[in-house]
């Protein structure tokens, strides 16, 4: 692992990177604690390198706050990271990053990025009015910098959260922001630099915070959906601790942060508090999506014929990424697009809406039938090299997850449960031997008239499978929470059984 402070040293790592190279980010403020492990595992899993950077933003601290006091560990985070496997940790000074020594948004002394005010005034940006002008300007310099394929962001900042989402897709870069699920302590209390702060006493008072959420969860999970009263709870867990002070409680649209008053989809329960001299903030996510099945692995592993028995056998959507890959191809064919022309393909992308229809398991393009059309041997021989461009799959990836946001699918393909579901209740990892990939391909070869050899067949499979493991964008990972399953040795029946035997563990029937 190297430690670089400088710009041009960080430069002179990225050049030793080639175009397709997956790179992820995690930033943090270091202080580094199991939270931010789990984010950099993540990366550190779903990219070839990581990059951690570490960086006490003083843009982002009001005049009134613990700049001065803020925790700074920087050996014991770097060697958290090297024991990690990160590959660069990237510890600026402020004046490397442009910044005077008291720099701050309210001075006007660097170029700042000012997010839209209706994300920054409520929840905690009420209490701390410069604070995520001075997230967006920082959070924008490191990925202007260091260009990742990947930013992972933790959810308990879940404001922050909105707001560098909103800022990638208001300036148009290109890099995906990956949420990561909040980390707590057996306790329940979440993870936090600043739980430092807290002595014995005050970490017990702590527990209110996620005690409140939970109780909230509770009311939601039992029927209830009107804000008040979900906030009232939450009011009423605090006053049986007068030692706490809550700053605020509220309920709002997880993406645009709007205030709720009845909760009809999904919401996000935000609060923040003070123990003693030190705040704290919290959330959880309340919502009603159904579960979803990811499955993933190799070519050759069964996915595709396992998925639609699950689909059939638990009634659930199979969410068919082929059929709309399909679907995309035969538009460009029907278009008279060439094939190979990816900027007209991208422009073009956006006028296409595409609909599964699950009845039949058949397809709509622009409302038009195509489920026989898009079967045909020409859109059949010309698919995979639609579905190898980059335009095309960010594309499908939002459709994919616009059915997601409703839950009750299945899905399969190599990227599920890291790209497209990481969220997925249900993560499945099939896989089998090269060898066993080439015997059922071979079967399937010579039904259809064809002569192979083996030896052939799995050279093949070999090289898909190392294309398919270091794509920069969605590259075939195993999702460290899937469920691992070798089909060598199994027929369908027993790998079908399997799942819906774990599904039914899980409680999620």
């Amino acid at each position: 692992m190297r430690l670089l402070k400088t710009v041009a040293g960080l430069q002179a790592f990225l050049q030793t990177l080639d175009s397709n190279h997956a790179l992820g980010l995690v930033p943090t403020m270091g202080a580094l604690h199991l939270g931010h492990k789990s984010l950099i595992q993540r990366s550190i899993q779903e990219n070839q390198s990581t990059v951690v950077t570490i960086f006490v933003n003083p843009l982002q601290f009001s005049q009134n706050e613990d700049l001065s006091q803020y925790p700074r560990q920087l050996t014991q985070d770097c060697n958290l990271c090297e024991t990690l496997g990160v590959d660069v940790v990237f510890a600026p000074s402020r004046e490397t990053l442009g910044m005077t020594p008291d720099c701050s948004p309210e001075e006007g002394l660097t170029t700042t990025v000012v997010p839209p005010l209706s994300m920054t005034t409520g929840l905690c940006g009420q209490f701390r009015p410069s604070h995520f002008t001075g997230v967006a300007t920082i959070v924008t310099q490191f990925l202007s910098l260091i260009q990742p394929t990947v930013a992972y962001f933790g959810e308990k900042d879940a404001q922050q959260l909105a707001v560098i989402r909103r800022l990638v897709k208001d300036l148009k870069l290109s890099v995906k922001i990956q949420g990561c699920p909040i980390v707590r302590e057996p306790s329940g209390l979440a993870y936090s630099s600043r739980n430092q702060y807290l002595n014995e006493e005050e970490r017990e008072q702590a527990l209110t915070l996620s005690r409140s959420l939970f109780c909230a969860q509770e009311a939601f999970l039992n029927g209830k959906r009107q804000a008040n009263a979900l906030l009232h709870l939450v009011r009423q867990e605090f006053a049986k601790n007068p030692d706490t002070q809550l700053q605020y409680a509220e309920l709002v649209h997880p993406d645009t942060l709007i205030p709720l008053e009845t909760l009809e989809d999904r919401g996000l329960l935000a609060i923040a508090a003070y123990v003693g001299e030190t705040r704290l903030i919290d959330n959880l996510i309340l919502g009603q999506r159904l579960p979803i099945i990811a499955i993933d692995g190799p070519a050759g592993a069964g996915k595709s014929t396992v998925t639609r028995q699950i689909a059939q056998k638990l009634h659930l959507l199979y969410l068919d990424t082929g059929a709309l890959y399909r679907g995309i191809t035969w538009w460009v064919i029907e278009n008279q697009i060439p094939l190979d022309d990816e900027i007209a393909i991208a422009d073009h992308l956006e006028s296409l809406t595409l609909v599964l229809i699950p009845e039949t398991g058949g397809l709509k393009v622009n409302g038009q039938e195509v489920s026989e059309s898009i079967r045909r041997p020409e859109v059949t021989a010309k698919v995979s090299q639609i579905a190898a461009q980059k335009a095309v799959r960010q594309q499908l990836v939002k459709y994919q997850q616009i059915y997601g946001k409703k839950g009750g699918l299945v899905a399969e393909g190599r990227d599920m449960g890291t790209v497209v579901f990481p969220n997925a209740e249900l993560k499945i990892f099939l896989t089998a031997s090269v060898q066993e990939r080439a015997k059922r391909r071979a079967k399937d070869l010579e039904k259809q008239g064809y002569a192979v050899e083996l030896d052939t067949l799995a050279q093949e499979i070999e090289q898909r499978d190392y294309v398919d493991s270091h794509r920069r964008f969605a590259p075939l990972r195993q999702a460290e929470d899937a469920v691992v399953i070798n089909t060598d040795d199994l027929t369908l029946e027993e790998v079908v059984s399997q799942i819906i035997n774990t599904y039914d563990e899980r409680g999620l029937g």
